[in-house]
């Protein structure tokens, strides 16, 4: 498969949530145009994929998506030229789950949780989706507050229930993070754990990589590579950082990390048998719709950097030793200017070669923020 040909293939899904109003743990702060629904949501995503033409699919939240017709939803999505992919359930925002939701000491608890993940893969089943995006902010804060062995053994009863309803169509993607919002031990907390857990549940459980939820320093395209070789690499939410969970702009801080887990999954042949790259940001203080082409033109940019490395010349370099020399081959790539390249591909889609600039004199910023003056925009909160 040539370069191009790599590039065209290329799929990004993008998160319904990076469209609604969003900020901070201090304050949610407004922009106009704001979509008011899941409808509005997946007509802005329509717009980044328009314009980059490989952002095909739409991730949602639940309950934050939920919609009377779900028939209705996928259709919508279908007729601008997209379709409905992994569903998130929300387990970290009702007053009952203070204390965790599939962990939480409480039985009743614990099974309005799985209720609500089982709710999920019904809606996963009926919009066409075959992925379930799990992420627990389960955990304690202090010392003694809770049994450690006894969190463990209720996460993976609880699971092992949720994994039993998935059926033959819907694979389990299940998330870590390293610390909040409990700062003491977090039940889920990192590729390790999540390994292990996803052994004990079954062949259809794999591990998504946020690349927000580690500590300062971790080689992230290393875990890529151990979990590869596991058979347990689901997939990304893609975002960048700079001091812990930021929710940046995708390869906005650290282009050079995001090249090299690119590199890595190309050279395990991940791309032939199916990785979700999904994107999850939070856009607080610029433009949304701008913000998630961006992200999806830094994604397409690694991915064309990596597929340029010279692996002929860096496996010379590696056999012989020349520590420097193989870096060079890296970096070489990395120097590349691969936007014309880019660009040349989008239009092959008959997307933009200048999806920016396409999208701001479009004129749909203005449209939408006339249409949607009034109604409740869609928030996180």
């Amino acid at each position: 498969m040539s370069i191009e040909q790599a590039l065209s293939a290329q799929q990004v899904e993008t998160p319904s949530w990076a469209f609604g109003n969003s900020g901070t743990r201090f304050a949610v702060f407004a922009q106009p145009g704001v979509p008011r629904d899941p409808f509005e949501k997946l007509e802005d995503a329509a717009e980044v994929h328009r314009h980059t033409g490989v952002a095909p699919s739409v991730a949602l939240h639940i309950p934050w998506d939920r919609v009377d017709d779900w028939e209705a939803l996928r259709d919508h999505a279908r007729d601008l030229g997209l379709r409905l992919g992994a569903i998130n359930p929300n387990l970290f925002q009702e007053p009952e789950y203070k204390l965790g939701s599939v962990c939480n000491p409480n039985a009743d608890v614990r099974r309005r949780a799985v209720e609500h993940i089982r709710d999920c893969i019904e809606i996963a089943r009926q919009v066409g989706s075959d992925a379930l995006s799990l992420w627990l902010a389960d955990g304690t804060n202090y010392p003694g507050q809770d049994s450690l062995r006894d969190r463990r053994r209720r996460l993976v009863e609880s699971l092992a229930e949720v994994y039993a309803s998935l059926g033959d169509d819907v694979e389990l993607l299940v998330e870590y993070k390293l610390y909040e919002p409990a700062f003491y031990a977090t039940d889920v907390a990192d590729w390790g754990s999540t390994l292990l857990l996803c052994q004990e549940l079954g062949d259809r459980a794999r591990v998504l990589v946020d690349l927000g939820h580690h500590a300062q320093g971790v080689n992230i395209e290393q875990i890529v590579s151990l979990l590869h070789g596991a058979g347990r690499l689901g997939g990304f939410h893609f975002n960048d950082r700079k001091y812990g969970d930021d929710d940046l702009i995708v390869g906005s801080v650290d282009p050079f990390q995001l090249f090299r887990i690119f590199y890595e999954l190309i050279d395990v042949g991940v791309f032939e048998t199916g990785v979700r790259l999904t994107i999850d940001q939070s856009h607080n203080v610029e433009a949304k719709i701008e913000a998630v082409i961006q992200s999806v033109l830094n994604l397409q940019e690694a991915y064309a950097k990596a597929l340029l490395v010279d692996r002929a010349a860096l496996a010379t370099a590696q056999a012989e030793g020349d520590v420097l020399g193989a870096n060079r081959v890296l970096v070489d790539a990395f120097s590349t200017d691969v936007r014309p390249l880019c660009a040349k591909v989008r239009e092959g889609l008959g997307a933009s070669a200048d999806p920016i600039g396409a999208f701001r004199s479009s004129g749909y910023a203005d449209r939408v923020a006339h249409e949607r003056a009034h109604g409740k925009a869609a928030a996180w909160i």
